[in-house]
């Protein structure tokens, strides 16, 4: 099938086209595939439980996250476990999150935190689903350590001199999930109004929440 395609590559749907993935496997996929099949093999997995998973791996997105920290800020003794034990407090609200050594850190009027993986592109997938992309860009795991206040002012975040800026390196063991400081004139809102607010950037510490109304 020729690939020449008029009009700025898009295809007669209107959408541009994609190269084929259909490349040679690396070898990380090589070998995923072979440890699943000898899983599979050996009786410790059914193909079944493992697209199961794959579902609810899928299914995780930043809506679990704001409904986290929607209970937060609605009830201040789920805040206090959120904040000794993020793990576990997520897992009281039905998320599965895992082996993981969640920890929530808290913005203030004083203090605001961000989080990066200087390594690689650690995240907490399990609670707040995929990570956006320029978080595993090299300029942002690189700048985000350097110059904090200048990577938050290309998001749009142009915060005091006074307020003290905190970023967390998230490890393999170890990932971090902002609760952000609540919005005001949001006092007479439930959880499900104040979920909305919360946005993937602001558990990150890219951002902050939506104002009520807006």
């Amino acid at each position: 099938m020729p690939h020449d395609h008029p009009h700025d590559h898009l295809s007669p749907s209107g959408h541009p086209f994609r190269t084929d993935n259909d490349t040679p496997l690396s070898y990380f996929q090589t070998m995923e595939i072979a440890v699943r099949e000898l899983l599979i093999e050996k009786g410790v997995l059914t193909p079944a439980e493992i697209a199961t998973q794959i579902e609810v791996m899928d299914g995780r997105s930043p809506a679990n996250g704001a409904a986290v920290v929607a209970r937060a800020w609605s009830d201040p003794a789920f805040k206090a476990r959120l904040l000794e034990d993020a793990g576990a407090a997520s897992r009281e609200m039905g998320f599965d999150i895992g082996p993981l050594n969640l920890i929530a850190v808290e913005n203030t009027a004083e203090t605001h935190n961000l989080v990066v993986c200087t390594l690689c592109s650690c995240y907490p997938r399990n609670l707040l689903g995929l990570p956006p992309d320029w978080y595993k860009t090299r300029a942002y795991r690189s700048r985000a350590v350097k110059e904090p206040r200048s990577v938050l002012r290309e998001f749009g975040l142009d915060l005091p001199e006074s307020t003290q800026l905190r970023v967390h390196d998230s490890t393999a063991d170890m990932r971090y999930i902002v609760l952000p400081a609540r919005p005001e004139g949001t006092s007479d809102m439930d959880e499900s109004e104040l979920a909305k607010l919360v946005t993937r950037d602001a558990m990150i510490g890219a951002g902050l929440p939506r104002a009520p109304g807006g």
